[in-house]
């Protein structure tokens, strides 16, 4: 199960979210989101759980915790949509047709 936590303290480490939900089952990986220019949290991550009773029992006692300060936000995730269809794109300049004037 892939689980989702936001509102998180940015000192918070991966070990720490990490041993945070080891108290309710094996976790497979804990990660906090990090802005890519910066290293610096961007307060939210993810952690996967092999088993669902467990992931579900993790939510149900953690979602609403304080922890470092901050109420944190444990729901699971959404799958993550595809990069396909949509965007658009264009939007800049149109090309200049020196015959059509």
């Amino acid at each position: 199960m892939n689980i989702f936590v936001a509102n998180l303290s940015f000192k918070l480490e991966n070990e720490e979210l990490e041993a945070l939900f080891a108290q309710h089952g094996a976790v497979s990986s804990a990660k906090i989101i990090t802005d890519r220019d910066t290293g610096r949290s961007k307060g939210y991550g993810f952690v996967e759980m092999d088993d669902d009773a467990e992931g579900d029992q993790a939510i149900e006692a953690l979602n609403g915790m304080l922890i470092q300060g901050r109420n944190i936000v444990v729901k699971k995730a959404r799958p993550r949509e595809s990069a396909g269809a949509g965007g658009g794109g264009g939007g800049g300049r149109r090309s200049y047709d020196s015959n059509r004037y």
